[in-house]
């Protein structure tokens, strides 16, 4: 069996700086009040990753109760029916919960209970990321309140379910769009009132620092396993890695791995909803009248906004990339060219996610059928030799509802 290699190293060679900038995006925008919360936050994540103990307590819970390393799969079939590319899937859907999400929740509730802070409070859109925070709560023996948009919660009944018999409350957000900008909006006003026994449990890699730093450092578990299985299986690093892009965290951490392979192209596909002239997208890269640099949830980024810097209402079929923003990284890494985001409509990823489940047996979360759809597009134009790495995200159970409805 391939033994997943120590994710916890901060390579402090790489972005961001000691204030938590990628260039010009990420950094600080915050109330005073949770500077101080921020900068013991920032303390508490050095030490543990300097902490052999945490470490290797993290390290036997993700082998023990994930089960990492998840592997890569060789889509055949999808393969075949291309005529391209071969077609690898990194697996994140058979992980605990059914996605990357447990990497970073289970990391942040081990941190929370480093700090002393009981209480646990989490923001969702497509529910996995509550999900997780509540296993890793339950686990830990924390309490858990997850906030999520009432859009959200209706389009992802089964995931409400699954974090009420963890034990965890479901806060329904009524507030603006009701679905994952105002759930992440809440769940920073409750730490600001509680900010002394709660900790906030960040799904992705977005707000304030050092929040990107962190999730990174968590999920980045995804890349370095695929690495390494890559070499392994296949005597080669992939050509194309492609990943799906809400905040972006499963995306970083399967990218982090190969930032420095300059010969490997980095894609992460942005949910284009209706199509970006219809306006009822989250594509923040692909749209040159929304989409431009702001600040969103404490950290600079791309930010879809009017002319008058509010902030855009989103769409997109599946809750988990129905974000304005992006994680700040993934800015960073588009303007040094280092990866490119493309989009993937609703229809795309639907067509995707019937593709792979009739061609491969396997139901893709609809936010990964937006990178399989990236992957269904691009194979066909490269040599047979050529290997595209497709991070499967998530698996589709929590979305079955949802598909029925959109292809009725």
């Amino acid at each position: 069996m391939i033994q997943a290699k120590n994710p916890m190293h901060v390579d402090a060679a790489h972005l961001p700086d000691a204030r938590g900038h990628f260039g010009e995006f990420g950094g600080r925008f915050v109330p005073e009040t949770l500077v101080p919360a921020l900068d013991e936050l920032t303390a508490a994540f050095h030490a543990a990753m300097a902490d052999p103990a945490f470490q290797a307590q993290y390290s036997e819970l993700q082998a023990s109760y994930t089960g990492r390393p998840t592997p890569i799969t060789f889509a055949r079939r999808l393969t075949e029916h291309l005529g391209g590319a071969q077609i690898y899937l990194k697996r994140e859907d058979l992980a605990h919960t059914g996605a990357h999400k447990i990497n970073n929740a289970l990391g942040q509730a081990l941190l929370a209970q480093r700090m002393g802070k009981p209480r646990i409070i989490a923001e969702t859109g497509a529910g996995q990321h509550g999900v997780a925070s509540a296993t890793a709560a339950a686990l830990l023996g924390q309490e858990c309140h997850v906030y999520m948009g009432s859009v959200d919660m209706a389009r992802q009944r089964p995931n409400v379910f699954r974090m009420q018999l963890l034990g965890a409350e479901v806060i329904p957000v009524e507030s603006g769009t009701r679905t994952l900008k105002d759930a992440i909006t809440e769940a920073i006003r409750d730490w600001v009132t509680n900010v002394e026994n709660t900790y906030y449990l960040m799904g992705s890699a977005l707000g304030p620092h050092p929040y990107p730093l962190m999730v990174r450092t968590f999920q980045s578990v995804i890349g370095i396993e695929a690495r390494q299985q890559m070499l392994e299986q296949t005597g080669q690093l992939p050509d194309v890695c492609i990943a799906c892009v809400g905040g972006g965290s499963n995306a970083i951490g399967l990218f982090h791995a190969f930032r420095d392979d300059e010969a490997v192209d980095l894609v992460g596909v942005e949910a284009g909803g209706r199509g970006i002239a219809s306006g009822e997208h989250a594509a923040r890269f692909a749209d040159p009248n929304m989409g431009r640099p702001g600040v969103l949830h404490g950290t600079r980024s791309f930010v879809l906004q009017d002319s008058d810097g509010q902030i855009m209402n989103t769409h997109s079929v599946s809750a988990g990339l129905d974000y304005a923003s992006v994680g700040p990284e993934h800015a960073y890494l588009r303007q040094m060219e280092r990866a490119t985001y493309t989009l993937a409509t609703d229809d795309e990823a639907l067509h995707a996610f019937q593709m792979l489940c009739q061609l491969e047996g396997i139901i893709p979360a609809l936010e990964s059928s937006h990178a399989v759809a990236e992957a269904i597009r691009r194979a066909p134009t490269l040599p047979h030799d050529a290997i595209v790495l497709v991070n499967l995200s998530g698996r589709g159970d929590k979305d079955l509802d949802t598909v029925l409805k959109a292809l009725e």
